[in-house]
């Protein structure tokens, strides 16, 4: 049932995703549904954190391998192309989106997306300790900002793909300016130091 309740998600989107759709999606009677879970909303939360385990566990030993910013970015760029392609970012699209007017979804969800933030961050923490701008950067709040950009891309390209193909683009050119820090000499990774801390100073 939680991967039927998953396939439903992904095929027909949180609004027509009930006990009845997703019986016939897993081929049982819905009366099971409410038997396990007691509610659909039981199931969509156990099904939001079963899939968000297993596509996390699934990249994370490429996520313990990366060792710079610009690989990070590199690597997000592939990962959603492989999770769009599969309908795994819809899952949490979909349930961000149902949480919004309905409550009782947003923990489950919530949960879901903190097990990509708690990895996304040890990457950060990572690779920004080596950088001349981790010092300047706040990886805690990067993690949350970077997993809420890839879901919420996912939504975003529903009704402009133009506009989202720019948004990880945008992101792209970032990692060719991380990679360009992270290639200086030491005395140029300190003058880069400097002026980001006088910056932040007198911001």
């Amino acid at each position: 049932m939680i991967e039927g309740a998953l396939a439903t998600l992904v095929e027909q989107g949180i609004a027509k995703t009930s006990a009845r759709t997703v019986a016939a999606a897993a081929g049982v009677n819905q009366a099971l549904v409410f038997y396990h879970f007691g509610s659909v909303d039981e199931l969509l939360a156990a099904a939001c954190r079963h899939g968000s385990r297993e596509r996390v566990a699934l990249y994370r030993e490429r996520l313990d391998a990366i060792s710079t910013l610009s690989e990070l970015i590199a690597f997000g760029r592939e990962m959603h192309e492989q999770e769009r392609a599969g309908g795994h970012v819809a899952v949490l699209a979909q349930l961000l989106a149902g949480a919004q007017t309905h409550r009782p979804l947003a923990p489950a969800t919530s949960a879901g997306l903190d097990l990509w933030i708690a990895e996304i961050e040890k990457v950060l923490v990572r690779v920004l300790s080596a950088s001349p701008l981790g010092e300047f950067a706040d990886p805690v709040g990067l993690a949350r900002a970077v997993s809420a950009s890839f879901v919420g891309i996912e939504l975003y390209e529903g009704v402009d793909p133009e506009g989202a193909e720019r948004a990880l683009a945008a992101l792209e050119q970032l990692s060719v300016l991380a990679a360009a820090v992270e290639d200086l000499g030491p005395l140029a990774q300190r003058a880069v130091r400097h002026r980001l801390r006088r910056s932040t100073r007198t911001a």
